[in-house]
């Protein structure tokens, strides 16, 4: 498994989709992009920016019901793409055992960023669909100096290049 972070949460001006960056932490840093829907990058965006709202969202939910029955969210783990769909889990510790939970990688994304749990790619996953992205040393500077909040429109010119050469249903969610 590769770890990775949640690079950005970003939207194809092309197609107006969403779509996560996974950066692996450590290695080449190629990036893996899988294009998800609206509600599910809000609810991503919500949680990052750390906005609260009135009634828990459904991500806040599943984290609250796992810790009502003390369960801990272990890891989470994009394992396969198939037929142009992704697959997650969310590995979770329940009385002593891993349990693995099927799920939607946006989904499992907003959970791992709810409970600050890490995030993997399978290792075949990665060599196949992960691509690397154009850093500027301003980038790299700010990665050095533990600033990792980027600029929204910074990333979408280093990723047009890829879009123009890829279609959105490549990398359905």
């Amino acid at each position: 498994m590769v770890e990775v972070r949640l690079r950005a949460v970003r939207v194809d001006l092309q197609s107006n989709t969403p779509v996560l960056l996974l950066q692996e932490s450590e290695g080449l840093g190629r990036t893996l992009p899988i294009f998800i829907g609206a509600p599910e990058a809000t609810a991503i965006a919500f949680a990052l920016q750390g906005m609260d709202t009135p009634r828990p969202m459904t991500h806040d939910l599943i984290r609250d019901l796992l810790e009502a029955l003390g369960s801990d969210v272990v890891r989470v783990v994009i394992t396969e793409l198939r037929s142009s769909t992704y697959y997650a889990e969310i590995v979770l510790l329940h009385a002593g055992q891993e349990v693995p939970v099927s799920s939607r990688p946006s989904d499992a994304v907003a959970v791992a960023v709810r409970t600050a749990t890490p995030l993997f790619v399978a290792d075949d996953l990665m060599d196949a669909e992960g691509i690397l992205l154009a850093v500027d040393e301003e980038d790299e500077d700010d990665e050095a100096d533990g600033d990792t909040d980027d600029n929204p429109d910074e990333l979408v010119g280093e990723f047009r290049h890829f879009l123009d050469t890829i279609r959105p249903e490549d990398f359905s969610s």
